[in-house]
């Protein structure tokens, strides 16, 4: 099956670079293109002549022009799809057609008209001709004009070990001038070596260039070479193995600490918001949750709106979902506040109870609104796709998310310490009393901070539906998690909140392999459990003659 994959790959690619080809030397200078074509129309012809033998030759010919335009013409052999007219022993790709075939030209593929079945003859092919057919494609795609073509060519050989490859290899290896491509081709050169019958010396330098790669892919033929050889062979491909495993578990380790930075990110922005409300003025919100699923929501219907009246604007989308998400998710929070929670403060167990209730409430108006399944919200395409670094992946979505909590991290930070605002939610924060006693309206601090809290939440919800599922229940997956932070880096302190979301993140990612998802989470709360014993203020305590408990 290998066999077949690999070889669909190159005639694919070859296909690929001869139409391609075809096209811009067409484009660029027409007469040109139709003599060289008109050139190669003999030796595509003398196909109709030769016997197993001969076609072999005639194949290895075509090859050796090096003009990918030949490719289409090899892979109808390859496929049985190349027959010739007997009236004037001309070639042409078929398919069939009523009671005859359809010709078209196998050097230009425009239509030559019909035939009827016993006008053509099949040029017969057996399984050594289809091999020579595809060393001869891999050829072709090797010395393709187009790098990333050339690229993907030796990718394929690689994936297939095809020892017929080698000499084709070598030659373009010969002539490549790029070094990354020169580097891919070596590479795959390597893994065709170790599947042949090639000499232990050649075969010791490919386990080198190999050992040199040092990804998974090189680590499963090192495996198996090591399994299946004996004497110095073995013992360098079992040095080599040590080594690739020694260094992917150190890119494992990376990975696991991206992943847990990722999602410490998008813990600190389900809990930067909550930080704040329950900093200034201690309030249980178990409400906050449908704070960051309205956000999403939002996200869900400026997109639903683009895409209906203006879908050239969809890659800003996410741009003006923020401040709207921020606006309708913080209006609600000062509504929560002045409608409810102003009746209630002191009273800690009926505030928990009210917001829970107006969770309920809030996910059940979103289910008869929207309804109760997912609904789809896109990634623009500067948040789509992945790139390698060593042998870790990094998703763009996952990328910009993390440089987005820190972006509203260092936002928040600069209103609190850097407008009249901020003064006085710090100075309600350190001591009530005291700010009232000084002319500051608490009340309206009070409201105006659930509502900045509330509205970062909104556009926590923006960037977790690039990454979660949006629904009602969006909300709940992240209330536990997020007060465990706001507590465990300390109550009302931003630094504190940053700290521990990563922290949290961090060790949620290490745990996971061994614990898993479920069992891991409870160690957290565990641990967070005996930490609050003997540090009841969290990591960074707030400072001042009267802070609140």
């Amino acid at each position: 099956m290998s066999f077949f994959r690999s070889f669909a790959q190159l005639r694919s690619l070859a296909l690929v670079v001869g139409l391609l080809l075809l096209s811009l030397n067409t484009g660029s200078n027409p007469a040109s293109a139709q003599d060289d074509t008109e050139s190669l129309r003999p030796l595509i012809n003398a196909l109709a002549d030769g016997k197993y033998k001969e076609t072999e030759k005639q194949i290895s010919d075509l090859a050796a022009t090096g003009n990918p335009v030949v490719a289409p013409a090899l892979e109808a052999l390859s496929d049985g799809d190349l027959y010739f007219r007997k009236s004037d022993k001309q070639v042409f790709i078929t398919k069939k057609s009523g009671k005859g075939y359809a010709l078209t030209d196998p050097l230009t593929l425009e239509s030559a008209g019909e035939a009827g079945k016993r006008e053509v003859s099949k040029i017969k092919v057996n399984n050594s001709l289809r091999r020579v057919i595809r060393s001869a494609l891999g050829s072709l795609t090797l010395m393709a004009a187009d790098p990333n073509v050339r690229k993907a060519a030796a990718e394929a050989v690689f994936k297939a070990k095809d020892p017929d490859a080698i000499e084709s290899l070598d030659i373009a290896i010969e002539k490549e001038t790029n070094d990354e491509v020169r580097m891919v081709m070596e590479q795959a050169r390597a893994a065709a070596v170790l599947n042949s019958d090639r000499s232990d010396g050649e075969k010791l330098e490919a386990v080198q260039v190999l050992s040199d790669m040092g990804n998974r892919d090189a680590l499963s033929l090192l495996i198996g070479i090591r399994d299946s050889s004996k004497g110095e062979l073995q013992t360098a491909a079992a040095t080599a193995v040590k080594r690739i495993e020694k260094s992917l578990a150190l890119w494992d380790n990376a990975q696991n600490i991206w992943y847990g930075l990722s999602l410490g990110s998008v813990l600190l922005l389900a809990a930067i918001g909550l930080a704040i409300t329950f900093g200034v003025m201690g309030v249980i919100n178990m409400a906050h949750g449908e704070m960051v699923m309205i956000g999403a929501y939002v996200t869900f219907v400026v997109q639903e709106m683009i895409r209906t009246s203006a879908p050239g604007l969809f890659d800003y989308s996410l741009l003006i979902a923020l401040p709207l998400a921020f606006l309708v998710s913080g209006a609600i929070g000062v509504g929560i506040e002045r409608g409810i929670i102003r009746w209630l403060y002191g009273r800690p167990l009926e505030t928990l109870l009210a917001t829970w209730g107006l969770s309920l409430i809030l996910q059940q108006a979103v289910r008869s609104l929207f309804g109760p399944t997912n609904r789809e919200v896109g990634n623009p395409d500067w948040m789509s796709g992945a790139f390698e670094v060593g042998q870790m992946t990094i998703t763009y979505n996952r990328m910009w998310i993390i440089v987005f909590a820190l972006a509203v991290f260092v936002g928040l930070m600069l209103v609190l310490k850097k407008t009249p605002f901020g003064l006085y939610t710090r100075a309600v924060t350190q001591n009530r009393r005291m700010a009232a006693s000084m002319g500051i309206r608490t009340p309206w601090i009070d409201a105006l901070t659930f509502g900045l809290g509330s509205g970062i939440a909104g556009i926590a919800g923006v960037a977790l539906s690039q990454i979660d599922n949006v629904s009602p229940n969006l909300g709940q997956g992240y209330i536990i998690d997020s007060f465990m932070v706001v507590v465990f880096g300390g109550v009302g302190n931003l630094w504190g909140t940053l700290v521990g979301a990563m922290t949290l993140g961090v060790v949620n990612k290490f745990l996971e392999p061994y614990a898993g998802a479920v069992l891991g989470k409870i160690f957290v709360l565990v641990f967070i459990i005996l930490f609050i014993q003997k540090r009841p203020r969290g990591l960074f305590a707030l400072k001042g003659r009267a802070v609140e408990a």
